[in-house]
């Protein structure tokens, strides 16, 4: 199960990583006059990063449990 957990928190940290400088393009093109687009980026990457997060935390859990 470890090995499968680094898998999915490297490929939620990537996903965010993506997401993240998708949307720094964005904003230095100047293309979103409303900011409508960067919200939705915004959104998305906190989604991402909190699954990351919690991916990490069943890790140190799951690892943890292991040393008793």
């Amino acid at each position: 199960m470890t090995p499968l957990l680094v898998i999915l928190i490297i490929a939620f940290a990537g996903a965010t990583l993506y997401v993240l400088v998708k949307g720094v393009i964005g904003m230095a093109q100047g293309k979103d006059l409303t900011g409508q687009r960067s919200q939705e980026l915004m959104r998305k990457r906190v989604m991402f990063q909190a699954v990351a997060i919690l991916f990490a935390v069943i890790l140190l859990l799951v690892a943890g449990s292991g040393n008793h």
